[in-house]
């Protein structure tokens, strides 16, 4: 995820990742979004050094507490992702590998006033995990939900929902018309906004 950051970032500017020194690999169930927030805030101040942090889980566990502790531009890649899928009153969707956090992920949307915009959400078939460790099959089982996203909800942007998919989204955003919205650059563009970098 630090890699596809820095990719985004212009050279000027350092990417240095973070990891919560507790918690799953990866997150898949709401409980677990629940408790990364306690982790992410803690990792999030200990980075005062920082002038902006984006906050790479795509539920943004943490980004309001965060956001009221520190004094710099934070960033979750939900956030960034929805807002600059919807630009302009487009209709957007998500497809990601977590069916636990179906209901998490549209109450994002709305919580950013954007469910009468959100068409939902399409599901990779397959263990999440097994997928993250496999990227060709990812790239695969998601190009399969962009296209159910796109044909039978009527997306017209997509958004990959989550840090760890972030190769899979680059890689998608060259096969679809649609728009493919990969969230961590989409991320870093707000932070840079957010710093008037």
């Amino acid at each position: 995820m630090v890699a596809i950051a820095a990719a985004a970032a212009p050279a000027a500017v350092e990417v240095v990742g973070a990891t919560a020194a507790r918690g799953p690999r990866m997150i898949l169930q709401a409980n677990e979004l629940a408790a990364a927030v306690a982790e992410v805030v803690a990792t999030g101040e200990a980075g005062l050094g920082f002038d902006g942090i984006i906050i790479a889980a795509f539920g943004d566990p943490g980004l309001a507490e965060l956001r009221r502790r520190v004094g710099m531009p934070v960033v979750g890649i939900a956030e960034a992702a929805m807002l600059e899928a919807a630009r302009g009153g487009r209709r957007f969707g998500v497809a990601t590998t977590t069916p636990a956090l179906v209901a998490a992920i549209a109450a994002r949307a709305g919580e950013l006033g954007l469910a009468d915009l959100y068409t939902g959400l399409r599901l990779t078939a397959g263990n999440p995990l097994a997928l993250v460790a496999d990227p060709p099959r990812l790239v695969e089982a998601l190009a399969e939900a962009v296209r159910e996203a796109i044909e039978l909800d009527g997306a017209e942007t997509v958004i990959i929902g989550g840090g760890p998919l972030g190769q899979a989204a680059s890689a998608l955003a060259l096969r679809f018309a649609t728009p493919i919205i990969a969230p961590i650059p989409a991320a870093m563009r707000r932070l840079l906004q957010a710093m008037a970098f």
